[in-house]
């Protein structure tokens, strides 16, 4: 029964849960979770369906060995209402992405529309979204810029545009993940299943980071090993945002050409892309270029986000998720150069003699 569920909130009892008429015991599964543990336990002796949306699919095939039983025929689950949907807000999408998850929303283009422009129209353009959407009302939104001992800005978009020359730059972010499908088909790994669509291309245009961090009045060498960390609006159930950071030197550095961006391919920024204000860190892998940006802090350490600390890590080949330990293991940064055959695709019939091939580098 659901009442006896609800004996089971925390390790001393053990940790129950329940997903549709399932029962779970995830006492041993709670550090393990992309949430943390303290997400977990938000939904400790309870149902997971009002926080479930909130972290990745895969995740549910992992629980399957902490299964315990099923709940009383009697206890059918109750009904959510629309209000405890936390994605009820997002916005539409176009038809043509190919939907890896929905909620969160993540897709990548068709690979056959990928090739056929060097910029990826804003409708098109892959989307890697952790948490719901944030609803943000432009004429109220500040960025908070701040550094060690309270010192700091707050700055409107109206000023992030007046203050600051506008700068524009072409580049290309790749989702972690990209080719997973592929990766899987040599060793399994867990994860989205994308294909080779989470990369795109756009003209994003915004203040330089390095502008707006001299004009908060940071300079452009500090001394040790320092880190700019981003903290976005998109928050999970708990209230915990989404963040990451990159070292301080890439974020000053003039040839780095990393933006608060405000507009994406000359127009203002589509919600999936983080309207109103995003950071585009290029050449960088694209978890570091934060969404919904609502504040940028120098720190001595890198940003405490889970997705900083325990994901988006590189290890070497003989690690898995038994002997993984994230703390000890680099934050990717950089990615290594990407290319892909986008038609003809895996398994097409093609005509004897000469054939195009296309594909993007």
């Amino acid at each position: 029964t659901r009442e006896e569920v609800g004996r089971h909130r925390s390790p001393r009892d053990r940790v129950w849960v329940t997903h549709g008429t399932e029962v779970f015991d995830v006492t041993d599964f709670v550090e393990l979770h992309p949430g943390g543990a303290d997400k977990v336990l938000l939904a400790a002796g309870g149902a997971l369906e009002p926080f479930w949306a909130l972290y990745a699919p895969h995740v549910l095939e992992l629980l399957r060995e902490y299964k315990v039983g099923e709940l009383s025929p009697e206890e059918a689950p109750p009904a959510p209402a629309a209000s405890q949907d936390p994605f009820a807000g997002d916005p539409p999408r176009h038809p043509g992405l190919r939907v890896n998850s929905q909620k969160p929303f993540n897709a990548e283009p068709p690979a056959e529309l990928l090739g056929e422009r060097f910029l990826t129209p804003n409708e098109l353009f892959f989307t890697r979204n952790h948490l719901p959407v944030p609803v943000v009302d432009p004429g109220s939104y500040r960025l908070r810029v701040e550094g060690p001992g309270g010192r700091g800005v707050s700055l409107s978009l109206a000023e992030l545009r007046s203050r600051f020359p506008k700068h524009e730059v072409t580049a290309t972010l790749q989702c972690a993940g990209n080719r997973r499908s592929e990766m899987s088909r040599v060793r399994p790994v867990k994860g989205l299943s994308w294909d080779i669509g989470a990369i795109s291309t756009a003209r994003w245009g915004g203040a330089r980071l390095r502008d707006v961090l001299l004009h908060a009045g940071f300079s452009e060498e500090r001394e040790g090993e320092w880190h700019v960390c981003f903290e976005g609006l998109d928050t999970d159930a708990g209230g915990a945002p989404y963040g990451a950071s990159i070292p301080y030197g890439r974020a000053v550095s003039p040839a780095a050409d990393v933006l608060l961006a405000y507009e994406m391919n000359g127009q203002e920024l589509p919600r999936d892309h983080g309207f109103p204000l995003r950071v585009v860190v290029p050449g960088v892998v694209g978890a570091r270029s934060v969404k919904w940006l609502r504040r940028v802090a120098i720190s001595p350490a890198e940003s405490p986000s889970h997705w900083q600390q325990n994901d988006y890590k590189g290890f070497s080949p003989c690690v898995d998720w038994d002997t993984v330990d994230y703390r000890t293991a680099p934050a990717i940064q950089e990615l290594p150069v990407q290319s892909a055959i986008t038609q003809p695709r895996p398994g097409a019939a093609v005509p004897a003699g000469e054939l195009t091939v296309k594909g993007y580098a």
